[in-house]
């Protein structure tokens, strides 16, 4: 068994999906790394056409690497994802197109019925022996309902976060408060929640590699932010976030537990959320329904 482990891992397949996206983070970590050195030594041109050239071939080798994997043959996994794999699956892709969600304006039904009560006041006129020429009194008023269709925009451009909170904004608001790079964790979701369904080992790996790329990358960003490289990370926003989703949370970082879940729930946008968990759950059905063929080279 360990002889047949070993002969897997060092397939051409397999080092093509660890291949691509470790050369990618490497030259992202490496280039930024020593962003300060090099500016002085190149400068600002020459640094950023030698980081544009490497992030390019870089992400041509993760590309040529999916091209590998796709084809390659099922090693070690079944070929149909099991109860629990769809149920990851389910999860992770929710969550990654949920955050994704909540990072769009906010969408709204367009069409709406309202209804709207006022009052009008109906003048009484005085008994015949007191007519005057003056205006007649006003003796009763009576409420008035005004119902109807209206159209609206299918997307709210509010942005609550600049709304006052108890006399002030709040530093934090939505995705903030699951992660410092919900950009990146996003695409890291999406990956892992893709890989549950493949069976095939090699396309796994590489579809589960952006949780690396997430992981790492985003430590590093902060890493280089709190050393004012290439950008900033007060150190207030610091102590209330994390890189790792929900760790701020669940930690106590941003308060209470509970009353911060709360406020997170009160914060999402439940439209592009409930598209976000729809699309999800079909696309787990389709893809995890039955038995996956690998396609022939």
């Amino acid at each position: 068994m360990a002889t047949s482990l070993a002969h897997h891992l060092t397939t051409t397949p397999l080092q093509w999906a660890l291949g691509g996206w470790t050369f990618f983070l490497l030259e992202n970590v490496l280039l930024s790394e020593n962003r300060t050195y090099l500016l002085s030594r190149l400068g600002d041109d020459t640094y950023h056409a030698i980081y544009g050239t490497c992030s390019t071939l870089a992400m041509g080798s993760v590309a040529y690497g999916y091209r590998r994997v796709r084809g390659a043959p099922p090693l070690l996994l079944g070929a149909v994802p099991t109860v629990g794999g769809k149920m990851v699956s389910l999860v992770c892709l929710s969550l990654g197109l949920g955050i994704i969600s909540q990072m769009t304006p906010k969408l709204q039904i367009p069409v709406e019925y309202y209804g709207s009560v006022g009052k009008t006041t109906t003048p009484t006129p005085p008994p015949e022996e007191h007519v005057t020429n003056g205006p007649m009194e006003s003796s009763e008023t009576n409420d008035t309902v005004s119902r109807g269709w209206k159209v609206r925009c299918p997307f709210d451009f509010t942005d609550k976060k600049q709304q006052p909170h108890d006399g002030h904004v709040p530093p934090l608001y939505g995705v903030e408060r699951i992660s410092r790079h919900p950009g990146l964790w996003s695409l890291a979701f999406l990956g892992l929640g893709n890989a549950m369904l493949v069976p095939s080992l090699p396309q796994r790996v590489w579809l589960s590699m952006p949780v690396l790329v997430a992981f790492i990358g985003g430590a590093h960003t902060d890493s280089r932010y709190r050393r004012g490289m290439g950008g900033e990370l007060p150190k207030e926003y610091d102590d209330m976030t994390s890189n790792v989703p929900f760790w701020a949370m669940i930690t106590g970082r941003q308060g209470n537990v509970l009353e911060v879940f709360k406020d997170a729930v009160e914060e999402v946008k439940p439209l592009n959320a409930a598209l976000a968990v729809g699309a999800a759950g079909m696309f787990v059905w389709r893809r995890g329904r039955g038995g996956m063929k690998m396609p022939v080279r």
